[in-house]
């Protein structure tokens, strides 16, 4: 029978993930390829085509997990499909636990290292599905020649000014703002030099950089939509698409790094973009 300790390790595991956003279910059983298995903590969440299926061992224990534990988690990580395995444990792990978590999805940490490493995780898989989603809508974008865009309000022309809106400065300071929160460099601050603008003009942390994001990616999608909708009547839709892999980097994200750079430097390169 489970001691109260124990089930409330187990509580205190799944309820961290759970303020992480996705869904942490104990004592689950989970059916695998070979047989059910007994899961502590089963983590799971969908979140904007992010999948995960994490499998959680809570070990109250007054000694170190042995070897045999994460071979068994092994087995069953495989069996059921999950993505990683984690062994959570009071007392730490022997030697051996850790040579044979080495190299494999199999994660052993303490509670406080579990805090620490699985909010990056989750943080960095949902600003992935984030990336994707700019990369595909910047392929729509540039799919339509320049002069298309500055004609259906989805940029100014060249050296107009103020500038009302431009899908290229919104792109890169979509792109900026992610790269910021990947190296962890908040508050960050959305100057995008543009007179139309959604959200606020800062985000402080994790949470309002998302809500930030959304509003964000959902009227750039808004903008696009209602100007390709106004070319098919006008018979000015073609678009030049290209395959796009939304796994893969653009060139935006390699190309514009402006960590080290001051705000002039950033100023001026916005301006050099806003000529694309």
């Amino acid at each position: 029978m489970m001691s109260k300790d124990w089930f409330d390790f187990q509580e205190k595991i799944a309820q961290h993930f759970r303020c992480l956003g996705v869904s942490a279910v104990t004592n689950e059983t989970v059916r695998g390829i070979r047989t059910d298995h007994e899961i502590d903590v089963y983590v799971t969440s969908q979140y904007l085509c992010t999948n995960i299926k994490w499998i959680v061992e809570a070990k109250y224990w007054k000694t170190k997990v042995p070897k045999e534990k994460v071979l068994a988690l092994r087995t069953i990580v495989d069996d059921v499909g999950a993505d990683k395995g984690f062994i959570i444990s009071e007392a730490g792990f022997q030697s051996g636990s850790k040579e044979a978590a080495q190299n494999t999805n199999i994660v052993l940490l303490t509670f406080d290292e579990l805090v620490l490493s699985s909010t990056n995780m989750i943080q960095s898989l949902i600003l992935e599905s984030f990336s994707r989603r700019i990369r595909f809508l910047e392929n729509k974008y540039y799919a339509h020649e320049k002069n298309v865009r500055v004609k259906y309000g989805l940029r100014n022309d060249f050296l107009e000014y103020p500038i009302s809106f431009s899908g290229n400065l919104l792109i890169f300071l979509i792109y900026d703002s992610i790269a910021a929160a990947i190296r962890g460099e908040y508050p960050i601050t959305f100057d995008n030099y543009m007179l139309e603008k959604v959200g606020v003009n800062k985000a402080d942390n994790f949470l309002e950089l998302i809500n930030w994001l959304n509003l964000n990616l959902n009227w750039f999608d808004e903008k696009i939509y209602f100007a390709e909708a106004e070319m098919h009547l006008n018979s000015d839709y073609r678009p030049d698409f290209h395959k796009i892999d939304t796994h893969k980097k653009s060139w935006y994200e390699i190309s514009l790094d402006l960590k080290e750079k001051s705000e002039l430097e950033k100023k001026m390169l916005l301006q050099a973009i806003d000529n694309f």
